[in-house]
């Protein structure tokens, strides 16, 4: 069959099909390696730190953060957007490139969705462990007649979080599990002790591969596809109205929502490429996780950082343009006032840096798309950091002016969920194929 040159291939080495279930399934039937030890271990330690610093926190209260009556969110609904934000890649990968048949997703969109999954637990004990009392957690929830009268704890915007994450997250755990069923059947299929075969055996569902349930399988995924693509955007449109429905000058705009999804496109492909990276050396997955697949990212991470780039600057004009004393004065204290050193950090990082990819040869280095995929999570880190501080420390009234500045506990919960991040996608790399092997085996059945 004629094939055009003008496209590299999606998979290289002239893989057969019988060569893509032997490599993809060789780190979970193989010992893990040193460099796969090293990484669990480190991230592990991390995990451990969080731990403690979530325990601590509990014990004594959040008088262990740097909170203030006047700046009451700090690091923790920082942390609680940003990683929110990560997790928007996987279900952009895996549904709206899926519906528009986009098939450079297929090596890449297993890995994007787990990362989907562990960045949300990541992000839902933010809220939580802010509320203060964690063990009375379940306060809030609208728990009909259950505190004396019908919806009595349903007065906080939060909450709408919490319905938009917890649906967020069901269908993305869905998606992913639904995709893993035939490849689990693959190492099932493959499965040389009794305990490896009963529990892959378990976990697939009775998966037989007729034509029947493949049938089944395709329509079922484009229905997925289809539901979570509306909860792309509204996640992150809901994470933003707790901003924008405030009077706070800086938060009350309606350019939030689409920012804030731009935002969150950008930082989620940052992390895809830094984990696709790392997970193609440690792997050698490097002839199915290509430089056409990282090329491809670089593109979209250029294109969301000059959207939101654009956002910074419409942000200008319209407190500029309004005329509002108070709206200018916390665009001028972004820039210039005593933070100025955070907002020039996310200015650097999130506009400047990605514009590096108009060039070929940055978006086909592997070291140097690891280094900038870095760059643009700690540009976005600090956006978050900018918008939620620097609007918060200079109140209406200069009786109310304070400064924060992180503890050495709140320090220790965000880099704990670092741990917690990678660990699980340590685990997941071990135990389960970090590409989509029915996928890949449709693009190399199609070039035959």
């Amino acid at each position: 069959m004629y094939e055009a040159q003008i496209r590299q291939p999606l998979v290289e080495g002239n893989k057969t099909i019988a060569d893509v279930s032997n490599d993809i399934c060789r780190p979970i039937e193989n010992k893990p390696t040193k460099l796969w030890w090293l990484g669990f271990t480190v991230s592990f330690f991390f995990l451990m730190i969080m731990v403690l610093s979530l325990g601590w926190t509990t014990w004594e209260g959040i008088g262990t953060w740097g909170v203030n009556k006047t700046v009451m969110w700090g690091w923790d609904i920082t942390n609680f957007v940003f990683w929110v934000g990560i997790g928007h890649a996987g279900t952009l990968i895996s549904a709206i490139l899926l519906l528009f048949r986009q098939k450079w997703r297929m090596s890449i969109n297993r890995s994007a969705e787990a990362m989907t999954i562990f960045a949300v637990l990541c992000a839902a004990q933010f809220p939580l462990f802010h509320m203060g009392r964690v063990w009375l957690g379940y306060w809030p929830l609208p728990l009909p007649n259950a505190f004396g009268s019908l919806w009595v704890n349903f007065n906080s915007p939060l909450l709408w979080d919490v319905f938009a994450i917890s649906t967020y997250l069901s269908v993305s755990l869905l998606f992913w599990y639904l995709g893993l069923i035939p490849d689990i059947a693959t190492v099932r299929d493959r499965a040389k002790s009794k305990a490896t075969k009963f529990w892959y055996g378990f976990f697939s569902m009775g998966w037989n591969g007729s034509a029947r349930t493949w049938h089944r399988y395709e329509i079922v995924a484009l229905i997925l596809a289809g539901v979570s693509t509306p909860l792309v955007l509204s996640v992150h449109t809901i994470v933003s109205m707790d901003f924008a429905t405030s009077v706070i000058p800086g938060w009350h705009t309606t350019i939030f929502p689409p920012y804030f999804v731009a935002g969150a496109i950008f930082s989620g492909f940052g992390m895809v490429l830094t984990l696709l990276i790392i997970v193609r050396k440690v792997l050698n997955l490097e002839e199915y996780i290509t430089i056409g697949h990282l090329e491809a990212m670089a593109k979209v991470v250029m294109l969301t950082g000059s959207l939101v780039g654009v956002a910074y600057l419409t942000e200008f004009f319209i407190a500029a343009y309004s005329g509002v004393v108070y709206e200018q004065y916390a665009f001028l204290n972004r820039a210039f006032g005593k933070y100025w050193w955070a907002y020039w950090t996310m200015m650097s990082c999130n506009l400047l840096a990605p514009q590096v990819f108009w060039f070929k040869w940055s978006r086909t280095t592997p070291w140097f798309l690891f280094v900038m995929s870095i760059i643009v999570n700690i540009g976005m880190w600090f956006e978050r950091f900018v918008i939620i501080v620097t609007s918060l420390h200079r109140d209406y009234l200069t009786s109310s002016w304070a400064m924060y500045s992180a503890t050495i506990t709140e320090v220790g919960i965000f880099l704990g969920t670092m741990g917690l991040f990678f660990t699980c996608f340590f685990l997941f790399s071990k135990f389960l194929p970090v590409v989509n092997m029915a996928e890949v085996k449709s693009i190399i059945k199609s070039r035959e």
